[in-house]
């Protein structure tokens, strides 16, 4: 019975990180246009960091509790998440899916590598203080090499100092968002630790397979919203931002942690997944630009066998 209903409070907990993070995101879509901040911002940073705010509450949680391995999991788990099953999904029940988007092939790798290094840093199962201040750095770099071809904010346009532009029916559903994400990330961390000890299973390896596929909610969202509209054309600044956004996540709750956080599964295969798979996806979105329903299935089989091997060993 106990089992039970703390399945309940973690499913729970993902239903409000869902409502939360789409409270968020729609309140920050209408100040966005208000405001008229360019689209490329509003997909590649904006929307980028928004619908990671589930992984910035858990993070913080985690951290306040002294369990950082929780937020490693669960940052490095949003890679295969993201790439290798949301957008997958869309593709397979969206009878494929074209990548329209504004960053160019270069723009691409640059953003796949910055995405791949939290796992490459985990490799010896442990992130020190300095490998968060890279990580930072990195996601700074990464704008600023965007940025050379796309305006992060067109200048000419941007409204943010007019006081008209806010609402306070938005900013009450943004603050009550917020505050959504963040009582939910306390149960969804306590849940984690339970469910870690009752498996058998670190709260690491729990918050890899687990924890990511929850936190990335706002994402899956988007996508299911995109196949129910009939509107299969996809930004890919908003799946790029997103993973570019977690690892300057990663970077800060490093940080913040001020100390080495140490994980105690090895890794190596997780990164050999992480690895194949995002090659996997840039040579579907590089040869011609789409990602059809075969390469689709193709890709959310590779997030399988990942699950069923990190479950097993």
């Amino acid at each position: 019975m106990t089992i039970f209903l703390n399945a309940l409070f973690y499913i729970g907990a993902f239903i409000f990180i869902w409502l939360g993070s789409g409270l968020i995101v729609s309140s920050m879509d209408r100040f966005s246009k208000r405001l008229r901040i360019s689209r490329f911002a509003v997909s590649f940073i904006i929307l980028g960091i928004l619908t990671s705010t589930p992984e910035l509450g858990v993070g913080l949680t985690a951290i306040s509790n002294k369990d950082p391995e929780i937020f490693v999991g669960n940052l490095i788990g949003g890679i295969p998440v993201l790439f290798l099953f949301v957008i997958p999904i869309l593709a397979i029940f969206g009878n494929g899916i074209n990548l329209r988007h504004q960053l160019s092939h270069k723009n691409i790798i640059a953003t796949l590598l910055v995405a791949i290094t939290p796992a490459l840093m985990v490799l010896d199962q442990k992130v020190s203080f300095i490998e968060g201040l890279i990580l930072i750095i990195m996601y700074v770099m990464l704008i600023l090499f965007v940025q050379r071809k796309h305006g992060i904010l067109d200048r000419e346009h941007t409204n943010v100092l007019n006081m008209r532009a806010y609402s306070y029916k938005d900013i009450i559903k943004l603050l009550v968002g917020v505050g959504f994400v963040f009582v939910a990330s306390n149960v969804i961390v306590d849940q984690t630790l339970f469910f870690s000890s009752i498996l058998g299973m670190t709260p690491f390896l729990i918050s890899l397979l687990i924890l990511s596929l929850g936190t990335n909610l706002p994402e899956l969202s988007l996508a299911i919203r995109s196949i129910l509209s009939g509107k299969k054309d996809i930004a890919f600044g908003d799946y790029l931002g997103s993973s570019a956004a977690n690892v300057f996540l990663f970077g800060l709750l490093t940080v913040i942690n001020r100390g080495e956080v140490e994980t105690d599964n090895n890794f190596f295969v997780t990164f050999v997944f992480i690895f194949l798979g995002l090659i996997l996806f840039y040579f579907f979105a590089r040869t011609k630009e789409s990602i059809s329903r075969i390469e689709g299935i193709l890709l959310l089989s590779v997030y399988i066998m990942f699950v069923l091997v990190e479950s097993i060993f």
